[in-house]
């Protein structure tokens, strides 16, 4: 961190010129007409990751709330598919790991994939 300060001052370039230069080099590189397309396919996907961890909670909750009644095989494949969805590894966990595996992930909330 001190070393890349020191070449920063060593250069007289500070933060705001490096977004300045970022720019230039997208622009370079992908062209004008790219930008709004690259925008809007980052902002379709950042929706989608909103949308199905909205949808995970929304199931997670439902499961939660029915109390096990349901057949234990479609809850199972339900938390996999919502563990899945958020990154997380259920080999080796139980339900009851598995779900508050998902609880926490969830209540971060700035998971970022």
């Amino acid at each position: 961190m001190i070393a890349s300060s020191h070449l920063m001052q060593a250069f007289g370039i500070g933060g705001l010129e490096w977004v300045f230069i970022i720019v230039i080099v997208v622009v370079l590189f992908f062209g004008v007409k790219k930008i709004p397309e690259i925008a809007r396919s980052v902002g379709r996907a950042s929706s989608e990751y909103e949308k199905a961890k909205i949808q995970a909670k929304q199931e997670l909750n439902q499961m939660n709330s029915k109390g096990g009644v349901n057949e234990p095989s479609i809850d199972r494949e339900k938390l996999e598919s919502i563990a899945d969805t958020l990154g997380i590894d259920s080999t080796n966990k139980n339900d009851v790991e598995l779900r508050k595996a998902i609880d926490l992930e969830i209540s971060k909330g700035k998971y970022k994939g």
